[in-house]
């Protein structure tokens, strides 16, 4: 794959709008459009299914060599919510897998949001990027993204830029294999984090989603996403 189709398949089909179609049990509190699959241009898919962990519901991810997300589509204004909980439990992480480097960003489990905003603020380069991405998968992309990643080596509270979209952000919030087949649970305050992560506040959330991915390090995850709710 050529360096610029890689570049828009990770900033792009990564990352969330549009209209969905394939129904699921929808473990999210706010309203807006029921879950699906989100094929990324050039990758295999993650298999994600219903099942149910140490007595809880949840979808559950399988990555082998792959890279795809179980997204919905939102419209949610700032003043409407703050709080993000979620939760997961992830059986295997990839072996060297980092979302801190490109070559090797891969992660058991991710919860991706996908905010609105003015592209007119973005840099040429990322007008380009942006352009060239709502050609190839029909869909304009976020004006930005917000990752929370269960990674394999960065330290918790790392806040990493990705090496292919700087409207891409990653907060660490587990690390490594000691907390491993175990129900993690999270409450995070979710614009703050975004102002950390961004400089700004957000625009509207316009999308989430679950994303296990071992493409990058050709290896295999699984991880299993219970209910994430917005209050």
């Amino acid at each position: 794959m050529n360096r610029i189709f890689h570049i828009s398949a990770a900033a792009v089909a990564a990352l969330l709008c549009g209209c969905v179609t394939v129904s699921t049990p929808d473990p999210v509190t706010a309203p807006g459009g029921i879950w699906s699959a989100q094929h990324l241009p050039g990758k295999r898919t993650t298999d994600y299914t219903p099942a149910l962990r140490a007595g809880h519901r949840c979808t559950q991810a399988r990555a082998n060599r792959s890279a795809s997300l179980w997204r919905r589509s939102l419209r949610l204004e700032p003043a409407a919510w703050r709080k993000l909980q979620f939760s997961w439990w992830v059986d295997t992480l990839s072996p060297g897998a980092t979302v801190a480097e490109v070559d090797r960003d891969d992660a058991a489990a991710r919860l991706v949001l996908a905010f609105d905003g003015d592209t007119a603020r973005l840099s040429a380069r990322n007008q380009m990027l942006f352009e060239l991405a709502h050609t190839l998968t029909g869909e304009p992309p976020p004006y930005a993204t917000l990752m929370y990643v269960w990674d394999a080596a960065a330290p918790i509270g790392t806040i990493i830029t990705s090496g292919r979209s700087d409207r891409i952000r990653k907060i660490v919030v587990e690390s490594g294999p000691t907390r491993l087949r175990h129900w993690q649970h999270y409450e995070r305050d979710a614009q703050a984090d975004f102002l950390a992560a961004f400089g700004e506040a957000p625009g509207a959330l316009i999308g989430m989603a679950f994303m296990t991915d071992a493409d990058n390090t050709q290896s295999r995850a699984e991880a299993c996403y219970g209910p994430a709710s917005l209050r």
